[in-house]
């Protein structure tokens, strides 16, 4: 496992206002795909909480779930987005470990139970790959 450790460009006070003002969910990334899928004829349900790891987005009639990770937060190895921060660097791969093996666990369960999981990676929704991302993820649904 390769994990970059750069210098912090924000002071420690920046640093922690931009860390709590990242959501859990409606985030940016879980948007473009919902207002997609939506626009494409698509009815689904949000953070069901009686499945495992409550997915981002399920498709009951599909028994397909969606989860939308991002890249930092869900240690997405080998993206420029997945950077260690350089301060409590233990704390961090610790946590970021931990969700890793929370992701892979649910997503077993799910299967289990016989969901389709998909994952996509907010990297994989940014402008230059978005188009793409969305019109493969629209064919697997079909």
């Amino acid at each position: 496992m390769l994990v970059i450790e750069m210098p912090d460009v924000h002071s420690p006070e920046v640093r922690s206002y931009n860390m709590s003002q990242i959501k859990g969910k409606d985030s940016k990334p879980e948007m473009v795909v919902r207002s997609y899928l939506h626009a494409n004829g698509f009815r689904f349900r949000l953070h069901d909480g009686s499945l495992p790891g409550k997915p981002d987005i399920v498709l009951p009639k599909l028994k397909t779930v969606i989860q939308i990770n991002g890249c930092f937060w869900h240690g997405h190895h080998g993206c420029k987005y997945y950077v260690i921060p350089q301060t409590r660097t233990d704390w961090w791969k610790a946590k970021i470990n931990k969700t890793i093996e929370n992701d892979g666990k649910n997503n077993l369960d799910l299967q289990k139970l016989g969901w389709e999981v998909i994952t996509i990676w907010e990297c994989e929704l940014k402008s230059n790959m978005r188009e793409e991302t969305l019109l493969d993820l629209v064919d697997s649904l079909k």
